[in-house]
């Protein structure tokens, strides 16, 4: 069984959550054998997101190794105190991310959460995409920033801008059960992905 937990936070983008999130529930609704939920770093009574969607009653997510936390973005490019760059400048959320990644949790994120990997530590070194107007922020980081629309570099995948969360979904799917399902999740939500995946150095090609 794999696990999927897609990080919510206040100021989050509401298609960087739901893009992936309805695609890897469709895949589970077509056999895939996957469990998938959202949910907060630590409690919370209610989410509002960047657009000003609200979540309530929301859970509290506890990853193990093995899993993968998919991490929104939101908020960075305009600098808001809700969202991906809030989160990075008060601090708390990249260090549990680290921890989390520490303990062998996956991780995966969507447009400019990939500077929320970046605040923890999780990508220095390493290649990842993000939303464009992004690209300079987390090259500063010490990322190797690629022009793609997801980038598979092993245990740390990155989408770039808001709809590639859908392609981050589709490719888990490929990667982790075959391309003749990804092939019926993209027909159910008659979707054409807009580009290919990069392959960073401890990526490796679905078979």
């Amino acid at each position: 069984m794999e696990r999927f937990h897609i990080l919510l936070f206040d100021g989050c983008e509401e298609l960087d959550v739901f893009g992936p999130w309805d695609t890897l529930q469709s895949a589970r609704s077509l056999g895939a054998p996957f469990e998938v939920s959202m949910g907060t770093a630590g409690p919370a009574k209610e989410i509002r997101m960047a657009f000003g969607a609200r979540l309530s009653g929301v859970e509290t997510l506890a990853p193990r190794a093995g899993d993968w936390v998919i991490v929104p973005g939101g908020g960075w490019n305009v600098r808001a105190a809700s969202g991906a760059w809030g989160e990075v400048q008060r601090g708390e959320l990249p260090k549990i991310l680290a921890a989390w990644h520490a303990t062998g949790v996956f991780m995966a994120s969507v447009c400019t959460g990939a500077l929320l990997l970046g605040a923890a530590g999780i990508t220095k070194g390493r290649c990842a995409a993000t939303h464009h107007g992004a690209r300079e922020d987390l090259a500063a980081m010490g990322v190797s920033v690629v022009s793609s629309r997801v980038v598979d570099d092993g245990d740390l995948l990155s989408a770039g801008g808001v709809t590639s969360g859908i392609d981050l979904g589709l490719y888990l799917v490929e990667r982790l059960v075959g391309a003749s399902l990804r092939e019926s999740v993209r027909e159910r939500l008659e979707y054409v992905p807009t580009g290919e995946v990069h392959f960073g150095p401890k990526g490796k090609p679905p078979r």
